[in-house]
């Protein structure tokens, strides 16, 4: 089992990296996206600058909707960048949908490890995935990949300077602007 889990964690760290180095063949070195992460970044420390000047308590109608349209400048920003990233993604997504597809048959039925928990309900569908027995324990190899990689991928982003700023990931919130932001 021990030879299973560190094989797993191996093909993890493998498929991140190949991912890494196909995103940065198509994507990360383009001219298109490179000036589009630099926009964001100089959007990103313009916008801060002017919150931190300002202050959340002085804003009258005309500083927030100036400051609003540069969020929505810097949103519209972001989206352009995604849209970059997306059309690799896609691509790179059927690569690894077949890797994953015939790691998932080599393992298939066998518990790679032994969780120090038993996952809640909506889980274990995914954790016990084609093994046999009712002890929820057992892991399947598709749950300790999944797992696996996206820890390994954050963090391999992360060393190689591809992930966003703390900045940037901080004012593209995906979940919209706070609605309590300009509250008086």
């Amino acid at each position: 089992m021990w030879a299973d889990t560190l094989l797993i964690l191996g093909i993890s760290v493998f498929t991140a990296l190949l991912g890494e180095g196909f995103t940065w063949l198509f994507v990360y070195r383009t001219e298109r996206y490179q000036r589009l992460k630099s926009d964001i970044e100089k959007q990103t420390k313009r916008l801060e600058k002017k919150k931190e000047i300002l202050g959340e308590s002085t804003l009258d109608k005309t500083r927030k909707r100036k400051m609003e349209k540069d969020e929505e400048k810097l949103k519209n920003t972001n989206r352009d960048l995604m849209v970059v990233k997306m059309k690799s993604m896609v691509a790179i997504g059927f690569v690894f949908t077949s890797l994953l597809s015939m790691f998932n048959s080599i393992f298939d039925g066998k518990v790679v490890a032994k969780l120090p928990f038993t996952p809640i309900s909506w889980v274990q569908g995914l954790s016990h995935r084609n093994l046999l027995g009712e002890d929820y324990t057992d892991c399947s190899f598709i749950f300790l990949y999944i797992l696996c990689t996206m820890s390994i991928r954050q963090n391999i982003q992360k060393a190689l300077g591809f992930a966003p700023s703390r900045a940037a990931a901080k004012q593209s919130n995906m979940w919209g602007p706070d609605p309590n932001k300009y509250k008086f």
